[in-house]
């Protein structure tokens, strides 16, 4: 079992605040959105290992990794994933609106990756889409109140809410919305907000942020994004999207296609290893309009919070279907009995976020995480909360 340090990735969007108070450390002033847990090859966490002349050495997890696989993640994990971690897992602090953005199913994935090395796009270049050929789920759980966006809303609600800023340019929208079949006119508005004039555009986003922060109530958030995002076409594509408010505790699942974004709150995310992203809005980044198209599922769909479900082994679990990550949650009573959290075949990472918690010898307080090779013994007692990440094989 090893403790993980874990890089802090400083995004302009993350809390100056949300992950220092976790850990109990004095803000810097500067964000912190993002602590990546896990062997990412852009940022992977660091280990110490015993070295062959018995000296303790810091070593890349994913160097760690990659020197035996079989080893740490079970011969059955690299036989279906592959000899590599599948899952990135993160604490995420949203301090301000993060991107506007949509995720490819395994099968676009690949087509789109195949397709982008074919045509010789640089891997760094700032329009290429796909940096692997890998599906790239999420679930994001509330650590504190969380906001976000996710999946379309019924045609109705966005033409009424449209139509309530009673702004002439967006008229058109409402029309659309009103005169189509679902899919067709999610499709064509979407279109048209990202392929609009960008000075029309952004007087259109200008005018309606004023008339969402006049009528106030669930319009305020509209007026936040744009204060964020002023004249970004990603302000009217967010009215089209479910506005989403998850518990301490409750999670949201976003699966390929289903546009979303995260607003504001502190979580704990996991995601299979990908960097794969089609981006629409509230982004200076590239926005590749004709491939989003052929990624986003235009269909309007309750979000779907989740809420845990106990199992036989006392843990809570978010049920997702994803074979690459499963997510639970262990709230840990004072005097508790231990619990055995061995995976005969499976990797894990055990996240604390509450209290002080002890995974075999190792004392786990908030923020802290340890990697648990496949099939080591491991003891979880304490108090608090203790979130863990495996595999399913």
């Amino acid at each position: 079992m090893d403790r993980l340090s874990s890089p802090v990735r400083p995004y302009a969007w993350g809390s100056t605040t949300a992950i220092p108070e976790l850990l109990g450390t004095e803000p810097t002033g500067e964000p912190q959105a993002e602590v990546w847990m896990g062997a990412h090859p852009g940022d992977p966490s660091r280990v110490t290992r015993t070295a062959p002349d018995g000296t303790p050495r810091e070593q890349s997890l994913a160097d760690v990794i990659a020197a035996d696989p079989e080893h740490e993640l079970g011969a059955a994990a690299v036989a279906k994933f592959g000899p590599r971690l599948p899952f990135l897992l993160k604490l995420l602090a949203a301090g301000s609106p993060l991107s506007l953005q949509v995720h490819p199913d395994l099968a676009q994935a690949r087509e789109g990756f195949a397709d982008e090395e074919r045509r010789g796009v640089p891997l760094g270049a700032p329009e290429r889409n796909y940096k692997d050929a890998n599906h790239k789920p999420e679930l994001i759980c509330a650590l504190t109140p969380f906001e976000g966006l996710c999946g379309f809303r019924p045609v109705a609600d966005a033409a009424a809410t449209l139509e309530a800023l009673d702004v002439d340019s967006l008229k058109p929208y409402v029309d659309l919305l009103r005169a189509r079949p679902e899919e067709a006119a999610l499709r064509e508005v979407l279109t048209a907000v990202l392929t609009g004039d960008p000075a029309a555009t952004a007087a259109t986003v200008t005018a309606a942020a004023e008339a969402a922060q006049r009528l106030g109530g669930p319009y305020a958030t509209y007026a936040s994004i744009a204060r964020h995002y002023p004249g970004d076409p990603g302000v009217i594509a967010a009215m089209l999207l479910n506005s989403v408010t998850l518990r301490p505790g409750e999670a949201m699942f976003l699966a390929a296609g289903v546009p979303h974004a995260y607003l504001s709150g502190l979580g704990v995310e996991i995601m299979a290893n990908s960097d794969n992203v089609l981006r629409c809005g509230l982004t200076p980044k590239h926005i590749d309009v004709p491939e989003l198209l052929r990624i986003v599922r235009f269909e309007a769909a309750d979000p779907g919070v989740l809420r845990p479900a106990p199992d036989a082994e006392g843990a809570e679990v978010y049920a997702t279907g994803i074979d690459e990550f499963r997510l639970s949650r262990y709230v840990l009573a004072p005097g508790g009995a231990s619990r055995d959290l061995t995976a005969p075949s499976a990797p894990q990472i055990l996240l604390c976020t509450s209290g002080t918690s002890q995974a075999n010898d190792l004392e786990l307080r908030p923020g802290d995480a340890v990697f648990v090779r496949a099939g080591e013994k491991t003891e979880l007692s304490g108090e608090g909360t203790v979130f863990r990440a495996t595999v399913v094989v």
